[in-house]
């Protein structure tokens, strides 16, 4: 009976230290999970890629967006997650690709800072990209109009009644862009005799006019006339004797553009504008594509720093006839180009700089060596979208981005050059 006590009572005791052993390691694991979410919330995270070797750190954010979407992305070599989505990595700089099939690959350095959301925004270019004929007839010389949205060129053809000048609106969605389609507007035709067809175009600040400057022969002097851009001007005003009283209307007009933008500025960026060769605005004003004046050490306007802003590519320190892009917004400036042998500025008519703004105001179309490259305002991601051969510089982004226009013949010299399109999606 004794020993029968015992027994009960030491199972009692065991019983009582299992409950203690058991409420302690629940307290325990309650503590480190409560330990763990307020870690996880403050930003605390396994990272594997530093030394190797999986640490618990402090981390930042790494937002990976990409159009299109659904790319791979690939942190200093690894393959990490995929685009639009996010990833938490220790504060350091790293290289971050982003990889579709069909596509060509993205890459550049990113910072990514402690407890900081760093957007990475990855455009991808198809790599066999489509190119479409919109134009059944030879054309020549086309010039874009100052919003970006209107091409005019001037065709001479076998047909007399097709010659003349056309404006092309690309917001149209008909295809393929033939000569009297809705799509494009004869606005000057040869019925009066005059050789519109081989007429040198320029564009009025506000789109809304051309001048046409026409020689019967090469030795003659131009007669100049003024055509409305939006119809078939049956009459053309010729404006020969008062070209200088009209271009000096349209310096006005410009001049007024520039001064409401100007004074649109704050005066710390005014005073940086006194340094650039202002070669033209993006899209949405909010940064300015210039050439350098001089050597000159750009001051910090926006202080503190914007958080999130990737600021590697950064450069303040600008040097003599360099290439770059200013942000307004974010007081952030890039280089672009090194170099350029010619001082250019939105009134030199000398000006040959290479450089488009892309329609998202986030790209650059860069023409040069027979090549047509997209890269970013930031210099980073130089692309070649097309290697083929084409005329000149002529190389226009259709209005949403989804497209360029070129002017070639595909090599093919026993045949006037038309326009193509070079699909970007």
């Amino acid at each position: 009976m004794k020993e029968k006590k015992t027994n009960i009572a030491e199972e009692l005791t065991r019983s009582v230290r299992r409950q203690i052993i058991t409420t302690i390691l629940t307290l325990i694991l309650l503590i480190l999970i409560t330990t763990g979410f307020v870690l996880y919330g403050m930003g605390y995270r396994l990272n594997f890629f530093a030394k190797n070797t999986p640490i618990l750190a402090h981390t930042g954010i790494l937002n990976a967006q990409s159009t299109p979407t659904g790319a791979q992305v690939w942190v200093d070599g690894h393959l990490t997650t995929a685009t639009n989505n996010t990833v938490n990595l220790t504060p350091d700089k790293y290289t971050i690709t982003v990889v579709k099939d069909g596509y060509l690959p993205w890459k550049k350095d990113v910072m990514i800072e402690d407890q900081v959301v760093s957007n990475v925004e990855a455009r991808l270019f198809p790599q066999a990209p489509t190119l479409q004929s919109i134009s059944s007839v030879g054309i020549s010389d086309p010039v874009l109009d100052p919003s970006g949205t209107k091409l005019a060129f001037t065709i001479a053809s076998q047909s007399a009644t097709k010659n003349g000048i056309y404006v092309l609106n690309m917001t149209s969605q008909n295809f393929p862009v033939l000569p009297l389609q809705s799509s494009s507007t004869q606005i000057a035709d040869e019925s009066t005799g005059i050789p519109f067809s081989q007429a040198q175009i320029s564009w009025s600040p506000d789109g809304q006019q051309i001048i046409a400057s026409v020689s019967a022969t090469p030795t003659q002097p131009a007669t100049v006339y003024q055509l409305q851009a939006n119809q078939l001007n049956a009459t053309p005003q010729d404006i020969t004797a008062t070209l200088p009283s009209v271009e000096a209307n349209w310096q006005t007009l410009e001049n007024q553009q520039n001064k409401a933008r100007l004074a649109s500025l704050k005066p710390a960026v005014r005073q940086l504008l006194t340094h650039f060769n202002i070669i033209s605005y993006s899209p949405d004003g909010t940064k300015i594509l210039y050439q350098a004046k001089n050597d000159y050490a750009l001051p910090i306007i926006i202080k503190p720093r914007r958080i999130g802003n990737n600021l590697l590519y950064e450069q303040r320190n600008i040097q003599k006839n360099s290439i770059y892009v200013y942000d307004i917004t974010e007081d952030v400036n890039t280089r672009v180009l090194d170099y350029s042998p010619v001082a250019c500025n939105v009134t030199n008519k000398d000006c040959h700089v290479p450089l488009t703004w892309f329609p998202d105001s986030f790209h650059l179309v860069y023409v040069y060596d027979k090549k047509i490259d997209i890269l970013e305002d930031d210099g980073s991601n130089m692309t070649t979208i097309y290697a083929g051969p084409f005329v000149g510089n002529y190389a226009f982004p259709w209005p949403d981005g989804s497209k360029l226009v070129i002017l070639t013949n595909l090599g093919n010299t026993s045949i006037q050059p038309t326009l193509y399109t070079i699909g970007l999606q």
